[in-house]
């Protein structure tokens, strides 16, 4: 591809004037980056694409400025990725703000694959080695989702209830099927289907570009078939339209915070529903595998995020537990025994085959067969004819450990004073 041609095709119009000052030093890193952008549209979606632009043209406006020499990406080394790196850390905003950790590793993590790949290519215009490292990328921020509490959820629902009927469809679809933004706004008019006795919903391919039936429950199935009958689909047999026009993320969020409002709640961010569904059908026992199939998880790991999160089965478990570990405390200290509590003692052993077993009886016993190598187990010289007959058979069936055992147990009977 010439440099002279146009690359708005593969990078947005709003990029041209910056590529245009890049063109002007330094023409073949244009060449290179419109050449590797069009290379990654081919398997790539365009949102990556579009992030891979933004990040490469940081790059190289950071070279034409602050390496004017650097001609070409074969020329990039060390000293250009470092202050690339500081100048992305001290970059601040007319409010301030400087770039986020996510920014940061999106921005460099872009910037480094695009430097394997072309060396991986072989391509002329590749450094000798890649410039960039694992290392050189901030360490992720996994903050927990943001999610909606039960009550704060039923809130919600309730003012959805009230609500005009595109708002109240928008809510009840994001909190009753997990749905992403972008999968509701391109939900097709024909996505309602009837499978197996029931109703289903065909999500689109989305983020993860896997297809998808959510179940549609009696409520969800009413609010979608009153809205296609007065409705019906736009011109581009989309579902959800407002007066013909196609909806984007923006009219969601705003439906969803009109509902918001409503319910006396701040700002609800759309994938707030999805995560919130996620909590509630966890925290209720829904098992990971289903709740990664109603999400359109491709693995277990990304759904067992909202396994950190299932705050009612994690306070359960930790309830139990404790519970056990508070009597653990509350156990009085050991007394000095007296005549009458050994013979209480005595009366409380339980009687085994071979001896007696001294645990209290409060305490659980985690054994079943192992008990004359316990710590609670206790034997008296009138067992000894037993034992042998143990030790004997355990000799003959060539059990070295258990005929050791019992021959131990013989031994400290005889160590005993008579």
């Amino acid at each position: 591809m010439s440099i002279a041609e146009p690359i708005n095709h593969v990078v947005p119009s709003t990029s041209e004037q910056a590529w245009a000052r890049v063109t002007r030093s330094a023409p073949r890193l244009t060449e290179t980056v419109n050449r590797y952008l069009a290379q990654i549209a081919v398997s790539s979606r365009p949102n990556t694409v579009g992030k891979a632009e933004q990040s490469l043209r940081s790059f190289a406006l950071h070279l034409v400025d602050e390496h004017p020499e650097v001609k070409s990406f074969a020329d990039v080394g060390r000293v250009e990725v470092e202050t690339f790196k500081l100048a992305l850390h001290q970059h601040r905003t007319a409010a301030g703000r400087g770039y986020s950790v996510n920014t940061l590793r999106t921005t460099l993590g872009m910037v480094r694959t695009f430097f394997d790949r072309i060396i991986e290519w072989d391509w002329l215009d590749a450094p000798p080695r890649p410039p960039l490292h694992a290392t050189d990328l901030p360490a992720a921020v996994d903050p927990l989702p943001k999610f909606l509490d039960d009550a704060d959820a039923a809130r919600l629902m309730r003012a959805a209830q009230q609500a005009e009927p595109f708002d109240r469809l928008v809510v009840t679809l994001l909190a009753r099927t997990g749905l992403r933004v972008g999968e509701l706004c391109a939900l097709q008019a024909d996505a309602l289907v009837r499978s197996d006795g029931g109703w289903w919903l065909r999500v689109p391919l989305g983020k993860l570009r896997n297809d998808r039936y959510v179940p549609v429950l009696p409520e969800l199935l009413e609010l979608l078939v009153d809205w296609q009958t007065a409705h019906g689909q736009n011109h581009d047999g989309l579902l959800l339209h407002r007066h013909g026009r196609r909806v984007d993320r923006h009219t969601v969020t705003r439906s969803i915070n009109r509902v918001a409002r409503a319910a006396g709640l701040g700002h609800v961010h759309p994938h707030q529903l999805r995560h919130t569904l996620a909590t509630q059908a966890i925290n209720r026992g829904m098992r990971l595998e289903a709740i990664a199939a109603l999400l359109g998880h491709r693995s277990l790991r990304m759904t067992m995020v909202y396994a950190r999160i299932a705050n009612r089965t994690v306070a359960e478990e930790y309830h139990a537990a404790a519970a056990k570990v508070d009597a653990l405390y509350a156990e009085p200290e050991p007394l000095a025994e007296t005549d009458e509590m050994r013979v209480l003692r005595h009366e409380h052993r339980r009687m085994l085959g071979n001896g007696y077993c001294t645990r209290p009886r409060h305490l659980d016993c985690s054994f079943e067969a192992i008990c004359e190598g316990c710590g609670f187990y206790e034997t008296t010289i009138e067992f000894k004819p037993t034992l042998r007959r143990q030790r004997d058979h355990a000799a003959t069936h060539d059990q070295p450990a258990r005929q050791q055992l019992y021959q131990r147990l013989l031994d400290s009977l005889d160590e005993r004073p008579a």
